[in-house]
């Protein structure tokens, strides 16, 4: 997620009134070209099998076990209220006892906007008794529970069904929300809490403008039932409508490797194209937008193909992108991005979070500099900061580390974890070199592709930069134990 220039905070890059995150524009370092990895040498196979863990060639697959999801919306004609079907096939790879699923739109800052997720019913052979907890959220709860009759073991699978009732609320800058005859949600069904290696998250909401979500990779299906003269817009590959029905259309995607789904419902004008690299875009504005959608999608295309010459292929076949009709920013979405206005930087930003979120994870909650301040840096990385504008913005307070529990509110949270996260790996990466510390963040997304990453996998990428990684230490990113 990210704030357009000028909103909360004088948005992600903003610092001390700048207008720009960069003074000045400085050459990059000559050298291995960025995302190239290191070269190869000469070593015994004990040193060679270290540098394949450290920098494997190919990308990592996603777990084959990973869940399996399935969800059936429907929206109603007056577009308030979203009902849905949530299938769910979970392998866990720790024994549980559980199912812990979060509720997004429980959310303060969600619910201050009349938004509200309820569960419905529960069926599953295995399910003894669910409930809400409230982990800091507003009306039933953060949390709904499944207590299952036994504990799953690891490697064991189970598979419940869950009805659920989605509330929209006034349209503004939130994953949710209905205006001018358009509706959308994202994160809006009960959403599968679990890390794997680690267990539940039961992380708790705040009262800040951000995400505290921690979620696996599924491969999940969405259909979604509107009137029939809306478009659809949502994660994954998507199929042409069924036929009208009732005054009804049915559309239909797939993403194999989503961690959450975001669904856009309007008149939109569409437009389309593929990039070299193979990947669809499919962008959606209405009628009025400051930009037209072929625009759009070639802004699209832009940023997907820098990116990935940067940190390697785009992690997804498709990319969809609505402009909403609201103004704020954007968030950010697995193969989808909701776009609440016509910002260019913004767009980038969004993109290079389906690199650090959609496929490179993290604890939202615990570690949120692993996405913010990833994007932050990826965004501004082509216009390198004077050293001035640096100093200023790695002498903001706070620890770019922290967790979305420890900042007193949504400025300092975006000072700290965006500006000066991103300033401290512009900085790491003038320290070490732009060729080295390029190769290493291209290994860092090659060895956590479809994992949840901590900052100790970031400090082994740069186990061979003490320069940046001492950068990083002395803005709190990374703790002296990590570079051990």
């Amino acid at each position: 997620m990210t704030l357009r220039r000028g909103a909360l905070a004088a948005a992600a890059l903003l610092l001390c009134g700048c207008t720009s995150f960069t003074d000045t524009v400085a050459e990059p370092e000559t050298g291995t070209a960025p995302g190239t990895p290191p070269a190869a040498t000469p070593s015994d196979d004990a040193g060679a099998a270290e540098d394949e863990d450290r920098c494997p060639a190919e990308r990592a697959a996603p777990d084959p076990a990973r869940p399996v999801v399935d969800l059936d919306f429907r929206l109603s004609t007056d577009l308030r209220t979203v009902t849905g079907t949530e299938t769910v096939v979970f392998t866990p790879d720790t024994a549980t006892d559980e199912l812990v699923f979060r509720l997004v739109p429980n959310g303060p800052t969600a619910a201050g906007l009349g938004n509200r997720l309820t569960v419905d019913d529960v069926r599953g052979d295995d399910v003894d008794q669910a409930g809400y907890e409230d982990a800091g959220a507003e009306g039933p709860g953060g949390l709904y529970v499944l207590q299952l009759d036994g504990e799953l073991a690891a490697g064991e699978s189970t598979e419940v069904e869950l009805d659920f009732t989605l509330s929209l609320g006034q349209g503004g800058f939130e994953r949710f929300g209905t205006a001018e005859g358009t509706a959308w949600w994202a994160s809006g069904f009960p959403l599968l809490a679990w890390e794997p290696g680690v267990g539940w998250a039961r992380d708790p909401f705040v009262g800040i403008l951000g995400e505290t979500a921690t979620s696996p990779v599924a491969d999940t299906t969405v259909t979604v039932d509107v009137p029939e003269d809306l478009t659809v817009l949502t994660t994954g590959a998507q199929e042409e409508p069924s036929a009208a029905e009732d005054g009804r259309r049915t559309w239909t995607s797939r993403e194999p490797v989503a961690r959450d789904v975001s669904v856009a419902v309007g008149p939109f004008r569409t437009a389309g194209l593929t990039t070299a690299g193979g990947v669809e875009i499919t962008t959606g504005v209405l009628d009025g937008a400051a930009v037209g959608p072929g625009e759009l999608a070639d802004w699209t295309a832009d940023a997907v193909t820098g990116l990935a010459d940067r940190f390697g292929a785009f992690p997804y076949d498709t990319l969809t992108v609505p402009l909403l009709p609201v103004e704020g920013g954007g968030i950010e979405y697995p193969s989808s991005i909701l776009m609440a206005g016509a910002d260019r930087s913004v767009l980038e930003h969004e993109v290079a979070h389906m690199w650090f979120y959609g496929m490179v994870g993290g604890s939202q909650f615990r570690d949120p500099w692993l996405d913010e301040a990833f994007a932050t840096y990826a965004e501004a990385v082509d216009d390198q900061a004077s050293r001035e504008v640096l100093d200023r913005a790695l002498a903001v307070s706070g620890d770019v580390g922290a967790s979305m529990g420890e900042f007193g509110g949504t400025d300092e949270y975006f000072a700290a974890v965006y500006g000066k996260g991103a300033a401290a790996l512009l900085a790491a990466r003038d320290a070490a070199g732009a060729g080295p510390f390029d190769a290493a963040l291209r290994c860092y997304v090659q060895r956590n592709a479809w994992a949840i990453a901590t900052p100790d996998d970031v400090a082994a990428a740069l186990a061979d930069l003490p320069a940046a990684r001492d950068v990083l230490v002395a803005a709190g990113a990374l703790d002296e134990d990590d570079t051990d």
